[in-house]
């Protein structure tokens, strides 16, 4: 895996754009406050909660299921709950086939509708949503500042194709799509953590199961032999895999990465040295972890006017 080579003036032209983002985003998110729903809806956080804690307990892989909802909201022109939205985003490949957790949104929309009608955004409970899935399975908290607003509208399928990272990139192409919007390679390597948790269908790994060499052959044998049926789920961290932890790293450091992008992190070549940090200090990776998640949960949210407050995270009002 090669790192990045770069003139200076290439260098000057990279740092300008991704300053723009970042202020761009610092403007947005002074908007968002953690108290935002202080008196309009405080029972808010414990609805949430509660829900996500009973979904998570039903099934472990629900809270993997609500992490990537949000990730794949909010990497398609913000955080703005356009990936709920009916048509649109929904029908792209890399949604359609495996985003869940829908009914989980709808379940605690109802409830809060029934408490605070019209008041908390479906792009909010989403957020939060993600944050107590991790905290479910183990993992770090963090705070979440609210007053984000929902899309009227949803993003159309090349939206989707253009910046959802796929499981084919290599390194230097996580790089790049991370820093797409305003992520460093550190954190796009923590954040590539939440692989701890988690399932992928045996057709988004195939190729790298069958026909790459960077993977430990006793790995390779037991996950051919659980894709027979290659419509089959296959967890992503083979050591634990409810339990959102940094095992991940150390199945990279013995090449068990499942998708062809998790083993890219260590392969060799500019990510490893952050891989292999991890690997032995969990402390570390929670909390780059819990940091990028904040960062995240702020890319251009809607406030103040924009968008909407859905009273169906479904559909437009």
């Amino acid at each position: 895996m090669a790192s990045f080579n770069s003139s200076s003036s290439t260098i000057t032209t990279f740092k300008f754009h991704l300053g723009a983002f970042l202020l761009l985003v610092g403007v947005a998110s002074a908007q968002l406050a953690s108290n935002f729903y202080g008196t309009s809806c405080p029972s808010v956080l414990s609805v949430i909660k509660s829900a996500v804690n009973s979904a998570v307990s039903n099934e472990a892989r629900m809270g993997a299921s609500l992490l990537r909802l949000h990730f794949h909201d909010c990497f398609v022109n913000g955080c703005d709950a356009s990936v709920l939205l009916d048509g649109g985003e929904k029908t792209a490949p890399a949604n359609a086939n495996s985003l869940r957790g829908f009914d989980v949104i709808d379940n605690i929309k109802t409830q809060l509708e029934s408490s605070c009608p019209g008041v908390v955004s479906c792009a909010d409970i989403l957020t939060v949503a993600a944050r107590d899935s991790v905290v479910a399975l183990g993992g770090p908290s963090w705070q979440v500042r609210l007053g984000r607003r929902d899309s009227a509208t949803a993003g159309s399928v090349s939206d989707v194709n253009n910046n959802i990272p796929s499981p084919a990139l290599s390194a230097s192409g996580l790089i790049s799509a991370f820093s797409n919007k305003g992520f460093t390679a550190k954190e796009m390597v923590a954040l590539s953590g939440s692989h701890t948790i988690g399932q992928a269908r045996c057709t988004t790994f195939l190729t790298r199961i069958n026909n790459e060499t960077n993977i430990d052959s006793s790995f390779k044998t037991s996950t051919q032999a659980q894709c027979q049926n290659t419509n089959s789920f296959v967890p992503l961290d083979v050591t634990s895999p409810t339990s959102f932890d940094s095992a991940y790293y150390r199945n990279l450091l013995n090449q068990k990465g499942l998708l062809h992008s998790d083993q890219q992190l260590f392969s060799g070549g500019s990510t490893d040295a952050q891989v292999r940090a991890y690997s032995s200090n969990q402390a570390a990776f929670r909390t780059d972890f819990a940091n990028a998640m904040i960062k995240m949960g702020n890319l251009s949210p809607l406030t103040g006017t924009n968008g909407q407050i859905r009273t169906n995270c479904r559909k437009a009002n």
